[in-house]
């Protein structure tokens, strides 16, 4: 299968996941625990965790204990807030037949 590569089209939800997972915690997260807590698969997770870092969305930090973790940065905290926003005004909007 190869070396994972970075994302053209990233899928907006799943982006949506694992930002939002970062929001709600009040510390940066092990990278395993945010994988399965955004419930996709590691090879998923890898490509969209190396896009999020080349966009500046999140972090990753190695903690005393030696193990890596992932923040969300100040840009990824208002990319989360915009992306709620369009969803909320655009798509759930269709869901309700409003235009």
């Amino acid at each position: 299968m190869g070396i994972p590569t970075l994302l053209d089209r990233p899928d907006l939800y799943v982006v949506a996941r694992l930002l939002e997972r970062l929001w709600r915690e009040d510390a940066p997260m092990l990278k395993t625990r945010l994988q399965v807590d955004a419930n996709v698969n590691y090879d998923v997770f890898t490509r969209y965790l190396d896009w999020m870092c080349s966009k500046s969305l999140v972090a990753l930090q190695t903690s005393d204990d030696g193990r890596e973790r992932v923040r969300l940065t100040s840009q990824g905290f208002e990319a989360y807030r915009k992306l709620v926003q369009w969803i909320n005004e655009v798509v759930h909007a269709h869901r309700t037949g409003s235009r």
